[in-house]
């Protein structure tokens, strides 16, 4: 068995997995090192929270059918996160944010080696759990 069928069989572990490690990363920024969440960080966390749920109960069922209703969080969830990775590399679009009130969107409480920020981290998450979701969705449609 390679990588990819072993992506393929344990997608919702998988998935799940990224999740749980996402969502105890963010709880552990903004609940243990107090660093408050800013208005884009709360819409990435609004698309994330929910998939730990959802992937648990997928995952303890077996039931590949939670894929097409999770997709649309990961893919949303994933738009937000680069949108607000640019908002903190590209400073001119600081100027046209809508993140005014708090904190500002724009603020860098990691920056490890100049570039990997919390944004980056929420978009990896949300990719690889798309990248699985996809892979399992392939073996699903391929059973069928």
């Amino acid at each position: 068995m390679g990588f990819r069928e072993f992506c393929r069989r344990h997608c919702l572990y998988l998935a799940w997995f990224v999740s749980i490690i996402a969502v105890a990363g963010s709880l552990y920024l903004s609940e243990v090192l107090h660093y408050e969440p800013c208005k884009l960080c709360w819409f990435q966390r609004i698309f994330m929270y929910p998939q730990l749920f959802l992937l648990g109960i997928a995952t303890y069922r077996g039931d590949k059918r939670i894929i097409p209703y999770v997709l649309p969080l990961t893919i949303v969830g994933g738009s937000i996160s680069v949108y607000h990775y640019a908002l903190q590399k590209i400073p001119g679009l600081e100027r046209i944010s809508n993140c005014t009130i708090g904190v500002p969107c724009s603020k860098d409480y990691l920056n490890y080696f100049g570039f990997i920020t919390v944004p980056l981290l929420a978009l990896i998450a949300f990719v690889l759990i798309t990248v699985l979701l996809w892979f399992g969705r392939e073996k699903e449609e391929a059973d069928s």
